[in-house]
């Protein structure tokens, strides 16, 4: 297990991992398809009970508790166990009707939902674990999935990270399809595709102004440190289909996310797998989806999960948002009581942080900053360890 690398103070101000690791391109395709990479990626969890899925009901979760309760009753296994954080009081989070569809279909007995109020609050009791043990870790809500690793200890726990990342480097790209003759030009494809054929330096220079991070936050130098940054991501994504998955793969904020993910299953004895992060599923979806990806996420949820999931999953649309779990009077509390330390002066601006923090709704790009100045505070001290569930 590889720990995560401490965050730059340019990614703490920011609250992004930007960047690629090096490493190879994708696998070669074996010559089995996507369902049984997946299911190859997922069989040792189901193999090591009690094996929990993390389960929001989004898409993502669905199809992996749906491919995986198809895979253990073949094999013989134990049923996976759906295991939901409930958050009653944050209706912005509330996926009961999605996952009482998708348990219904399955026909699954057992449901771990566990409620909380304000425990999974940014510094919170279970951030808190988090936060004594292995500091500030990207991203900021890795602790979501300790009520579920502290149920699944010594067993498993699968989860749906990466169908973002998978769907969204797999969907095809209208340049693309464009300089392929895939699709006829319209007007305002001129600017897009000249765009494209521009030298580097110059698409550089271009995305850089027309993203520039606007973060009310950040110092000038900040803004356009982190807007060269993204800027030099965008330009440096493949055309090709296999070759934007594999880079998209190797992003470096994945590669953070799941090493800390990892390091909260150590702590817990639990066998922590991603399987739609598998390289061999990437492979085969390049292979697949060939030569220039999913018409959109739809389809691709319908080309690789329609024989286990309802139409109606598969086409949804709608998305949870848990950052009013994640933000609470807890937060707000110490908010209120900061004095504008802490935080990396070189690219934050305190008073300006301060006053996006009195905001109803702060963004989550400086949620990990508040972790940072939070653990930096004499506050953490003051936490009584009773409050903080075990």
């Amino acid at each position: 297990m590889t720990a995560p690398p401490p965050l730059s103070t340019l990614e703490l101000a920011t609250g992004m991992v930007l960047g690629v690791r090096d490493g190879d391109p994708l696998p070669a395709p074996e010559g089995f398809t996507a369902a049984q990479a997946l299911e190859r990626a997922m069989l040792p969890a189901l193999r090591r009970a009690p094996c929990l899925v993390s389960f929001s009901g989004g898409r993502d979760s669905a199809a992996v508790l749906a491919t995986a309760t198809a895979v253990a009753r073949r094999e013989g296994l134990v049923d996976p166990i759906p295991a939901t954080n409930v958050f009653p009081h944050a209706p912005g989070a509330d996926e009961t009707d999605w996952q009482e569809r998708v348990v219904r279909h399955l026909g699954l007995r057992e449901w771990l939902r566990i409620e909380h109020g304000d425990e999974l609050d940014l510094i919170g009791p279970y951030a808190q674990r988090v936060l004594r043990r292995h500091g500030v870790l990207w991203p900021f809500n890795l602790h979501f999935h300790l009520p579920l690793l502290d149920a699944a200890a010594g067993g498993s726990l699968l989860t749906g990270v990466g169908g973002d990342e998978l769907f969204g480097a797999a969907t095809r790209h209208r340049v693309a399809a464009l300089l392929r003759g895939h699709e006829r030009p319209r007007p305002r494809d001129l600017l897009g595709v000249g765009l494209a054929l521009a030298p580097r330096p110059i698409r550089r220079c271009v995305i850089a102004r027309r993203r520039r991070l606007t973060l009310p936050w950040l110092r000038p130098a900040a803004r356009a440190a982190a807007s060269a940054a993204l800027a030099d991501w965008s330009v440096s994504q493949p055309r090709g289909l296999a070759a934007r998955l594999g880079f998209t793969l190797r992003a470096r904020y994945i590669a953070s996310g799941t090493a800390g993910m990892s390091l909260l299953a150590a702590d817990h004895d639990v066998l922590l797998a991603h399987p739609l992060l598998s390289p061999e599923l990437w492979a085969a979806v390049a292979r697949d989806a060939a030569p220039l990806g999913f018409a959109g996420r739809t389809e691709g949820m319908r080309r690789l999960f329609g024989e286990v999931l309802p139409e109606e999953v598969c086409n949804r649309a709608s998305k949870a948002n848990f950052n009013e779990a994640f933000w609470t009077e807890r937060t707000r509390a110490f908010v209120r009581r900061w004095d504008g330390r802490g935080v990396p002066e070189q690219w934050v601006e305190p008073a300006a942080l301060a006053e996006h923090w009195s905001r109803e709704r702060p963004a989550a790009n400086s949620f990990s900053l508040l972790q940072s100045v939070w653990l930096a505070s004499a506050d953490r001290l003051e936490q009584p360890l009773d409050r903080i569930p075990a």
